[in-house]
């Protein structure tokens, strides 16, 4: 690859992190599909030549478990939960180049040949480990099979995956205290074969992969503490009976894909096979194209491939995916984007709590897949949360969308045609000329960034700028020889507003673009065409964007309330029960402390002035905090539990002498208040002054 500036002469390859064929697809996922999506188009708009490509994820345990449950197998319950997914894409305008899914031949067959070349290169070793056992049902228990503890935080742990605590990869045997997942019971450890992808083989080569990587900083920092430390071999094999079996070994199986016969050989671990779908699909949509030279990008590095994931899994792209490649004799990734997660009106996303937005509720609400797409792409940076809620979603689209898109554009041709039948016969002044090229180069190095939020946030700055253009020149006071150059203008901004926006709002850009008589597609635009003249004649517009109001508003958060009331008291969701809920409280502590000792204590009140994620750590931000004297930086962990963007100028409570500490190499003075586990910052009733003494 070349790492030059998009856009390049090669030709790139952007995946999302595949779908989990386990449940049904709700706002936090689509997310990713949504970025990784938009990215693409705006990797077109610039010129170049990019696919995006996914999958279903179809094997692992979760999979073999719920479809177990079902009675059904593990196959028809993943096969479902894909063509769910293939049909609820396209209701996003999330539009996959070719999309696939593990279990089919192409996969199977590729992800064999991954595996032969790291046995032929040395890479692969066989070591007896110790594997969790049930002994009453007599089976091996690979990853969610086995519950326990965390063997690095103390959290409770299921699987390959402390998915409660510090999200770090398990390998089998770590997990503490383990449990049978199937019946309850206390497991046992036996020693057992398997097979492992040799990392530290590869170190030498992730240490300088992590360097050239671009992407998302907390995709660049996070993996540095286990590519710089030791690095833990994969171990590759699963017992399980639902996945690819590994090369050599020969599984009798039944119709659905399952073992048969009681067979207990090894599959492969489903973080090998998940990855290589989207080699797979790329050579899929080569063969199907014939357009496509899959093994250039993937196996001559004559390409750019992007990976877009959520940050969960990091570790899995940065460690591991670029670590098989290497072993296999494949080019490594351009870039690796990591976004954050969707909390909800402030709280983290909960499917058991149903304290989610699922995807086809929203589009039964009646609103327009638009709407979320640009939400999702430009509400936060890449790599932070997006903290959603029905008020903030509504603010977006009526001050951004509503009031500065669809207000310029509808009255800008509406004026045009009404006077001139269309474009009017003059040329595009300097000054808009000048401030439609900046933008262009704007959205440019927004890209090259990685930085969705500022591409899309430009596009509608131009609109803004439209809008203020056009008021401020009031064309309908002129005749029509004066007021000629002003809409001559404004129809050109128009225009590029369409171009720019068209990755996020894809849609309502292609609406745009046929009020204008343009032809074809805006997708079929580059940046280029914001300066190409627009087409001498077209029609009457039509409004884009419709207000959502506060009535609207009210009754979206009444329902997303009572559907969380009412999985809170489902009797029937044992998962709702083990989970930490709203009214299970720490009791109160025993020892009590004088008088003195809380006067000891000098609590202020501050004001938060600025908010910034720190690299490398997922839960702690950066705080500049007012406290009256002096402005303070403190360091807070709630990254994952607040919008960052919305806390300036929040008034909070906080412990000013307490000792100074460094975390992440950032240094804290201070400590601000927060209760419970979703970070509730304490705030004042009134308006007291920064630096006031609480008592």
């Amino acid at each position: 690859m070349t790492y030059e500036d998009f856009p390049t002469d090669d030709q790139t390859v952007v995946t999302a992190g595949l779908p989990y064929a386990n449940g049904d697809l709700h706002i936090g996922h689509l997310r990713s599909y949504v970025n990784a999506d938009a990215f693409t188009r705006g990797l077109r708009k610039l010129g170049q030549d990019a696919i995006y490509v996914c999958g279903s994820d179809m094997h692992g345990t979760p999979i073999a478990v719920n479809a177990a449950e079902e009675g059904v197998s593990p196959e028809e319950f993943a096969l479902r939960h894909h063509e769910q997914y293939e049909e609820t894409f396209p209701k996003f305008n999330v539009d996959f180049d070719q999309y696939g899914h593990t279990h089919d031949e192409t996969n199977t067959q590729l992800t064999k040949e991954f595996v032969r070349t790291w046995e032929e290169n040395g890479h692969v070793f066989e070591k007896e480990i110790d594997v969790a056992y049930d002994p009453d049902a007599d089976q091996w228990l690979p990853d969610r099979y086995v519950e326990g503890t965390c063997p690095y935080c103390g959290e409770h742990a299921r699987g390959d995956e402390c998915d409660e605590g510090c999200q770090r990869h398990l390998e089998p045997g770590e997990i503490e205290d383990p449990v049978s997942s199937l019946t309850g019971n206390p497991a046992e450890y036996r020693r057992r074969e398997h097979k492992f992808l040799r990392l530290s083989d590869m170190q030498e080569h992730l240490q300088g992969f992590i360097n050239r990587m671009e992407g998302t900083s907390n995709a660049q920092n996070q993996p540095r503490e286990w590519i710089e430390g030791e690095l833990q071999d994969l171990c590759i094999t699963r017992d399980l009976d639902w996945g690819i079996d590994y090369p050599g070994e020969s599984v009798a199986r039944d119709d659905s894909g399952e073992a048969a016969n009681g067979s207990d050989d090894l599959v492969l671990y489903v973080w090998v096979d998940a990855p290589i779908e989207y080699v797979s699909t790329t050579k899929q949509y080569s063969e199907r194209t014939g357009d496509f030279d899959w093994e250039t990008v993937w196996k001559d590095g004559d390409g750019e491939i992007v990976h877009v994931i959520g940050r969960d899994i990091i570790q899995h792209h940065t460690v591991y995916w670029p670590a098989m490649l290497e072993a296999a004799d494949y080019a490594e990734p351009r870039a690796v984007c990591a976004t954050g997660f969707v909390n909800i009106d402030g709280k983290g996303l909960s499917t058991s709590k149903n304290r989610a937005i699922w995807a086809e509720e929203y589009l039964d609400e009646g609103f327009h897949p638009d709407l979320l797409r640009y939400y999702m792409a430009t509400a936060s940076g890449f790599e932070q949360d997006v903290n959603f809620s029905w008020d903030r979603f509504a603010e977006r689209v009526n001050s951004e969308l509503a009031d500065v898109v669809g207000n310029f554009a509808y009255r800008a041709l509406l004026f045009a045609n009404r006077n001139f039948g269309g474009t009017p016969e003059a040329a595009v002044s300097d000054d808009v000329e000048t401030e439609i090229a900046q933008a262009m180069d704007d959205y440019e190095d927004a890209l090259n960034d990685y930085d969705l939020k500022s591409a899309g946030e430009r596009a509608v700055a131009l609109a803004r700028y439209g809008n203020e253009y056009i008021q401020r020149n009031e064309p309908w006071k002129l005749d029509d020889d004066e007021a000629a150059p002003v809409i001559r203008d404004c129809v050109q901004l128009v225009k590029a507003v369409a171009v720019l926006l068209q990755p996020f709002t894809p849609e309502k850009a292609d609406e745009v673009w046929a009020q204008l008589g343009e032809d074809g597609s805006a997708a079929d635009a580059t940046v280029g065409d914001c300066l190409q003249a627009p087409p001498a004649e077209f029609g009457e517009p039509e409004e884009l964007f419709t207000k959502v109001d506060d009535d609207r508003v009210e009754e979206l958060d009444e329902k997303l309330q009572a559907k969380i009331e009412a999985a809170s008291t489902d009797e029937g969701d044992d998962e709702d029960v083990s989970e930490a809920s709203d009214t299970e409280l720490e009791p109160l502590a025993d020892e009590r402390i004088s008088f003195e000792d809380f006067q000891s204590l000098d609590l202020r009140v501050g004001e938060i002035q600025s908010a910034e994620g720190i690299e490398g750590a997922d839960d702690l931000a950066r705080l500049e905090v007012d406290v009256g004297h002096e402005v303070r930086q403190i360091v807070a962990g709630i990254k994952q539990l607040h919008d960052l963007d919305d806390l300036p100028g929040k008034r909070v409570v906080v412990v000013a002498n307490l000792e100074k500490a460094e975390l992440f190499g950032v240094e804290s003075n201070g400590m601000v208040l927060a209760a419970g586990e979703d970070a509730d910052l304490l705030t004042t009733h009134e308006d007291s002054e920064p630096g006031t003494k609480v008592k």
